[in-house]
């Protein structure tokens, strides 16, 4: 990946509920916790606003993000966030060591491209669905896309990508292709045009209406 970020962290030894609502409220940080691995789970605090930036950039997520603290650096990635439901703001996360040899479960964020120029929209009139907008996939932490590319160009109306359509790159798989070909999910689909179906419909009314008219005038 082509973005190193390193997250700046301090040391925390208030815990609780009241103690991250008073850090998050007074002091505007977020609580946050690092686990995995050989070592013990390590309370930690970040700043908000600096942690808020990293938030912004789609790579963070699926990100080996360097967590500082307490003099040392730990790689890790993103495992868990908690926002707030109404505000949205980050009021917990969770960070989880990685080893540069072991395979780890990470999300990746699908990018459906040539949208614009799709067969089944620009010829058929139909329009795109999205049916998830990332998958989980096991790989080694340097294996590990920033992305996953969806391409929709020759997609026609009717049509449904599937994960196992998918292009991976080398050394990264499904987790859910894993457990059996019963969980090749749909992933995009380019729908038939709104009301497609009933104009077809009303055609075929029609035309048994006439021939029941062309009967009767025989008899």
């Amino acid at each position: 990946m082509s973005d190193t970020f390193v997250v700046e962290a301090e040391l925390r030894s208030d815990e609780g509920k009241g103690a991250s609502r008073r850090l998050r409220r007074l002091e505007a940080k977020v609580p946050a916790i690092i686990y995995g691995g050989d070592s013990a789970p390590v309370s930690l605090s970040l700043i908000r606003k600096d942690f808020e930036k990293h938030l912004e950039k789609e790579a963070f997520y699926s990100a080996i993000i360097e967590v500082a603290y307490d003099g040392k650096k730990e790689k890790a990635i993103l495992k868990a966030l908690q926002r707030h439901p109404a505000k949205d703001f980050p009021m917990h996360a969770d960070f989880f060591r990685i080893e540069a040899n072991k395979a780890v479960k990470v999300s990746i964020p699908l990018h459906f491209i040539n949208e614009d120029t799709c067969v089944g929209v620009k010829l058929g009139g139909g329009r795109i669905q999205h049916t998830v907008n990332e998958v989980e996939v096991l790989a080694l932490p340097g294996d590990l896309p920033e992305f996953i590319e969806v391409d929709m160009l020759d997609v026609q109306v009717g049509d449904i990508i599937h994960l196992s359509d998918l292009k991976l790159p080398a050394g990264v798989t499904s987790t859910a292709l894993a457990l059996g070909d019963d969980r090749d999910m749909g992933v995009a689909s380019v729908l038939a045009p709104r009301g497609a179906k009933a104009a077809s419909g009303d055609d075929d009314d029609s035309a048994e209406e006439a021939d029941e008219s062309e009967g009767g005038e025989e008899s």
